[in-house]
């Protein structure tokens, strides 16, 4: 039988366990023990005939529960039910620890939840809660025990969630056929400890109702949450040697929680282990297959129902919520409840109060000071008081210290050398400004990270960073310095904040709040620091863009940022958030000297989630800009817009693109717009094709365009302002019908690259208008499109009328030889034109070599043919190999890598590259040729050097790949031979 852990029903549970003589016996013994206690009797008619529930609930009636229950127990061993006995104790141990963790939790969310309004996200957990963290820990055939890693940001809600959790466990509501014990660990409380163990960590609270060996007996049943990991500074890297396997040996904290997590002890229990992202470093890899889930905090709906709630009048929540959620970097915050409750208590008050709330709204920089300012003054004061002042500039002053020294939690020493007295703590623990960082330690916070970010901001505005008390605290120009190169991760806001305070709208409130500070001095000051700034090269290859974008954009001053961003040549923009495009849009056209723009579009606007798992390339969401660098460059001269749109946001897309394209004045740059995912509404940036010539390069190539789209796009390329010279796109076959016109009336486009598609009935449509002689196409990039051999003479008809087209890539289609065969005979024609064959991986055997062979022998058009992957083997290469001297032959690279030769060939390659006159570059990499073949090659160079006559030659390159080093002379995999092109031959690209 389950044990039950709800007391109203133990009881008669027990007594089914009797067998019918014991429960005879068992009434006969409770009458007589009940006697002895001096408690109200028994008559024997009352229980001659009751069946055990009818028993049980008399029992209940006559003594109440508790002291039933006591009786009950006190028969068992006289019954000789040791089992029972056992159980009772068991059940006992785990019923007064789930009443131990009830009481510890729900005294932690009173101290905690300051944010929660009545009817909304209390502490019950919700369905959805509680299906998702039911679903961690569901077992599954032949997986192995559970760890759950918990990403979420600063006070995103993972302390909250895990709160809930416990509380759900203990009423068993969660978990309950699952653990029979979860132990919940605070890495903020324990790194206060010394040395300890497992055992004592267990037990370091209740250790009367924590049943040790019964515990470790069955580690299965057991689940450790660990809060806060990244406050040990673990990084997990220790040798194994290291480790402890004795759950009852003392060791430090650090080594207990990292053997607990690396499975050194009890391996068999399941942990969840809740994190900042990134902390430690490369925790996924540490860990034995984490199950990793990211906690995006408020959804929308979340968010809108919490305003409905905070707003006494729902007309006044809905309004207060749409001007939010017009702000995307402010929306974008409410993620986390705690800013959610902060920016929906400072609107309310400031409709309280009478003001505009869509001025307060128009930058987090006004919301913030909004906040701060009711915060310290009266309801019908204008300024706060000279105390309320001076606590004011103390908090300011011990905020800047705590970024400057990356200090978040502070004691009795920093508070006091900043003139925080003990006097202050409550009034500043009652106006929500410190939380108690934990019950053990007298040490204090910010309620925010961001929030003291902001108060850091503010005391730059108020008096000289050079008389603060701390010698680490910089100057306003270090400050901006240090934000703007990312120089302390922690950093988010605090440059942002300083520049939004210096607009005149913040300015007056600051008078109003500090009675007389310096921001009117410090604006000049820093737009001539950060002007200096964007002029230096060596600072702008470390500057983070976006930093200094959402600092401008805070600021709203067309001047200060004309100023400022005129003398940038080239700016890098990873979009991570919906509020980076409007930020961009917005700067960007003050640019006026841009020449280089890249814009790298990371995967995050799609539909939100409470809770999220995180796949292997999985970046973790965010719950404001991360301002890191774009993990890959792109070329020089290129505008890029990479991986993700979200329909909605078109319109900023639009703009900001439109923004960069028009600072350059019809600079003659290369620009790309790439990897645009999610279609069906991207159409609105063919406009930009339209009404900015200077774009030239399209790379569309991860879009799913519909049919819809493919026309659209194909009526932007044929309007004569669109100046777009290469394509590189999905398209299907029957939007390659549709391309055909393109290539009939375009004659600015250059390269079409259809890569990656499946085109084969496109194909007819497409080689008949490149056979038209109105198309001026010059390279075409089918690679990887699923063409068959069937294919091939629509090629072939192509390329007898084409004199336009240089570049061919065929790769990665099945051609066969067969194939092969038909587009030789439009090859071997001497008025084909084609300069460059591609043809790698296309199924190709030696049975085709003699077609291609020909080709070299009589078409002197051809100088590069690349037929890597293929089965050409030795038998092929001899053939081509005995073409390439040839006096029509003007082949100068051949690419033959990874096509199965052996060192029986090189015989025959040498003897091509010792008499060809042509032949610069022969890639053989990925071929076993031998110590023997590679003699002969490079013998066979040697002696073309020797017969070389022309002035103008150069040494040639050779350069080989020895599997073992070591030996002597080495077994090469593969070799590249080259030799630099001449400068009067045409360059092939």
């Amino acid at each position: 039988m389950a044990a039950s852990f709800i007391p109203d029903f133990r009881l008669m549970w027990y007594l089914e366990e009797l067998r019918r003589k014991e429960f005879v016996k068992f009434k006969e013994l409770i009458r007589q023990e009940a006697w002895n206690r001096g408690l109200p009797p028994i008559t024997g008619s009352e229980i001659r005939n009751v069946k055990r529930q009818g028993f049980a609930g008399l029992l209940k009636e006559r003594y109440g529960e508790q002291q039933a229950w006591d009786l009950a127990l006190s028969i068992f061993p006289k019954l000789n039910r040791k089992d029972l006995c056992e159980k009772a104790a068991r059940e006992s141990a785990i019923h007064a620890y789930r009443a131990h963790v009830k009481e510890k939790f729900s005294r932690l969310w009173c101290r905690e939840s300051f944010t929660e309004v009545q009817g909304c996200f209390d502490q019950t957990i919700t369905q959805e809660e509680g299906a998702s963290l039911e679903d961690y820990f569901t077992p599954r055939a032949a997986r192995k025990p559970h760890t759950v890693v918990l990403h979420g940001v600063p006070r995103i809600g993972k302390t909250r969630l895990l709160t809930k959790l416990m509380l759900a466990w203990s009423d068993g509501r969660l978990y309950r056929d699952r653990f029979s014990f979860v132990f919940y660990f605070c890495c903020r409380e324990l790194k206060q400890l010394t040395a300890t163990s497992l055992v004592g960590l267990i037990s370091r609270e209740r250790p009367d109702c924590i049943p040790i060996t019964e515990i470790v007996a069955q580690p299965e049943r057991l689940l450790f949450i660990i809060d806060s990991f990244e406050e040990l500074c673990c990084t997990l890297s220790e040798p194994e040697s290291e480790l402890c396997s004795d759950w009852r040996e003392e060791r430090p904290v650090k080594t207990v929680l990292g053997s607990l997590l690396r499975r050194k002890i009890l391996p068999e229990a399941a942990l969840l282990l809740a994190v900042m992202p990134e902390r430690p470093p490369g925790l996924q890899n540490i860990l034995e297959h984490p199950n990793m889930q990211v906690l995006t905090g408020f959804q929308q709906s979340h968010r809108k129902q919490y305003f409905c709630c905070l707003f006494e009048d729902r007309g006044q929540a809905l309004e207060a919520f749409s001007l939010v959620r017009d702000n995307e970097q402010l929306f974008t915050m409410c993620r986390v409840p705690l800013l959610c409750w902060m920016v929906g208590t400072c609107l309310k008050q400031e409709l309280e109060r009478g003001r505009d709330l869509a001025a307060t709204c128009c930058r987090i920089s006004s919301v913030f000071l909004s906040y701060v300012f009711n915060l310290f003054t009266p309801k019908d004061a204008h300024c706060p008081s000279q105390q309320d002042r001076d606590q004011l500039k103390a908090l300011c002053s011990l905020a800047a210290e705590g970024m400057w020294t990356d200090t978040w939690v502070f004691g009795e020493e920093e508070l006091g050398r900043n003139g925080i007295a003990d006097a202050d703590i409550p009034t500043l623990l009652d106006l929500k400004v410190f939380r108690k960082y934990s019950e053990s330690v007298r040490a204090y916070s910010f309620i925010h990270m961001c929030l003291q970010e902001f108060y850091a901001a503010m005391f730059y505005l108020l008096d000289s960073p050079g008389g603060h008390p701390s010698p680490a605290v910089g100057c306003t120009e270090a400050l901006l310095l240090t934000f703007l190169k990312k120089e302390k991760s922690s950093w988010v806001f605090v440059g942002s904040f300083l520049m939004g305070l210096l607009r005149e709208s913040e300015q007056q409130k600051l008078d109003a709040l500090f009675g007389s500070q310096r921001s009117r001095a410090v604006e000049p000051q820093l737009r001539g620091y950060l002007r200096s700034l964007t002029e230096q090269e060596d600072f702008l290859q470390q500057m983070e863009f976006p930093l200094l974008f959402y600092g401008l954009f805070e600021m709203q001053s067309d001047a200060f940022a004309s100023q400022v961003m005129r003398g940038l040549r080239g700016v890098h923009l990873p979009i991570r958030e919906n509020a980076d495009l409007a930020v961009s849009a917005y700067c960007l056209k003050y640019c006026s000297n841009l020449r280089e723009v890249c814009f790298q579009v990371s995967n995050v606007f799609e539909e939100e989630r409470g809770l999220e798992p995180i796949s292997d390339d999985h970046h973790c969401p965010q719950t404001w800009p991360s301002m890191g660098k774009p993990t890959q460059a792109v070329g020089a001269q290129k505008q890029a817009v990479g991986q993700s749109w979200h329909r909605g946001h078109q319109s900023q897309a639009s703009c900001c693109l439109q923004a960069s394209v028009g600072a350059t004045h019809q600079s003659p740059l290369l620009r790309r717009i790439s990897d645009l995912c999610v279609s069906g509404e991207i159409r609105i940036l063919f406009e930009v094709l339209t009404s900015n010539p200077n774009l030239r390069n399209l790379t569309l190539t991860c879009t799913n365009l519909s049919h819809k789209d493919e026309l659209v796009l194909c009526s932007t390329l044929t309007h004569p302002v669109c100046h777009i010279e290469q394509l590189n796109s999905s398209f299907s076959s029957e939007g390659c019908r549709v391309l055909s016109f393109v290539l009939l009336r375009n004659n600015k486009l250059k390269v079409l690259d259809l890569s990656g598609n499946e085109l084969e009935e496109g194909m007819p449509a497409l080689c008949e208008a490149l056979g038209h002689p109105d198309c001026t196409l010059q390279h075409l990039v089918l690679a990887n499109c699923q063409l068959t051999e069937h294919c091939a003479q629509h090629f072939s008809e192509a390329l007898l009328r084409n004199t336009h087209l240089s570049l061919l890539d065929l790769s990665g289609n099945a051609l066969k030889d067969e194939g092969l065969a038909v587009l030789c005979e439009a090859l071997r024609q001497p008025t084909c034109s084609l300069q460059s064959l591609r043809l790698r991986s296309c199924s190709i055997t030696p049975r085709g070599c003699p077609d291609l062979a020909s080709v070299l022998t009589s078409n002197p058009n051809l100088r590069s043919l690349e037929l890597g992957g293929n089965y050409i083997r030795d038998a092929g290469a001899a053939l081509l190999s005995r073409a390439l001297p040839h006096p029509q032959c003007c082949l100068s690279n051949l690419s033959l890598d990874s096509c199965q030769l052996t060192g029986a060939c090189c015989q025959y390659v040498a003897s091509a590259i010792a008499s060809s006159q042509t032949l610069h570059v022969l890639d053989l990499r990925g071929n076993v040729l031998g110590p023997s073949g590679v003699m002969l090659l490079c013998e066979a160079e040697s002696t073309r050097q020797i017969q070389m006559s022309t002035p103008k030659a150069r040494p040639p390159c050779l350069g080989y790949h020895p599997v073992n080093p070591h030996q002597g002379i080495p077994s090469l995999t593969g070799l590249r031979l080259s030799r630099p092109t001449r400068l009067s031959e045409p360059r092939i690209v």
